[in-house]
């Protein structure tokens, strides 16, 4: 096997935390790229991750070789792009990941369209409600619902998704439905935490400004998609994209929650690593996905 693919799978390795994980980035078996890894071991003569049962991390060695070995694939990547875009036609394998809900709904059927139109490129889609280090994880782009904070990364806005409180008429008839914000101490706060999420509270609109809200509740989970579904089984208020629950509003299923002081609202685009030159597939890509979601929130 080659030296640069047993390096590329060493990187994504470490940079997703384990062997199967890793792998499957790169279509491989968790037993084919365990074994290119230790082809890197044996090449080098020295222990590079340290595994156990629970965890997976790059020894003393090893984690010098991941931060030198990151910067030559993302320089080889590049120099590819290059080369491609002379050559008229991107081609080669886009990384992706989006959040959940906006994943399986838009993200996912985007897809299909975009390779349907340009067959010479393969698009490899993770989706995850986890916050994601584009970076060091060799994502090319990042669908990103939410509140942008600062960042190095290159951002593209699609869309503006106003955000809404629900809950179902059963939750209302059996708790009442809350007047103010300060309301929200006396319910059940179906609540959206993941490892490293900011999501402890809700920043409502208010005629004062954003207010900072903090709320709890018996549930929590890391699928969006789940908090919507309890809200539906009345086992208390969410917070959710008006887009992915417009449908349930409309039919009664929920009702809105506080109108008058909504959640604030967040913004939809993409994040792509910053880079001097961009990868006229992932420029292709970025564009079909801006003009053909502007409307979809």
């Amino acid at each position: 096997m080659s030296y640069l693919e047993c390096l590329r799978v060493f990187v994504r390795v470490v940079a997703r935390g384990s062997i199967s994980a890793g792998g499957r980035d790169l279509r491989l078996t968790p037993a084919a790229a365990s074994n290119r890894i230790k082809d890197l071991e044996a090449r080098f003569g020295v222990r590079l991750l340290n595994r156990t049962t629970r965890k997976l991390a790059p020894t003393e060695i090893g984690a010098v070789l991941y931060d030198n070995a990151r910067k030559v694939i993302a320089a080889l990547d590049e120099t590819e792009a290059t080369v491609a875009s002379y050559a008229g036609t991107p081609q080669g394998v886009l990384r992706v990941v989006a959040p959940l809900g906006v994943g399986r709904r838009l993200i996912a059927p985007l897809v299909l369209r975009f390779c349907g139109e340009h067959p010479e490129i393969q698009i490899r889609l993770r989706l995850s409600d986890r916050v994601v280090n584009i970076v060091e994880e060799g994502v090319d782009v990042a669908f990103f619902l939410g509140q942008l904070e600062d960042s190095a990364l290159s951002w593209r806005k699609i869309a503006d998704c106003g955000r809404v409180l629900v809950a179902s008429p059963a939750y209302v008839a059996r708790h009442g439905t809350p007047s103010s914000p300060d309301d929200l101490a006396d319910h059940n706060c179906l609540l959206l935490r993941f490892p490293r999420s900011p999501e402890y509270f809700w920043t409502l609109e208010t005629p004062d400004g954003p207010r900072k809200m903090t709320v709890s509740g018996r549930f929590d989970v890391d699928d969006g998609d789940v908090l919507t579904q309890w809200a539906l089984d009345g086992a208390g208020i969410a917070n959710r994209p008006r887009y992915e629950v417009r449908a349930h509003l409309e039919a009664g299923r929920l009702l809105e929650v506080l109108p008058q002081t909504p959640p604030l609202g967040a913004q939809f685009g993409c994040l792509t690593p910053h880079r001097e030159f961009q990868d006229p597939k992932v420029r292709l890509f970025i564009d079909f996905a801006v003009r053909s979601l502007k409307g979809a929130l």
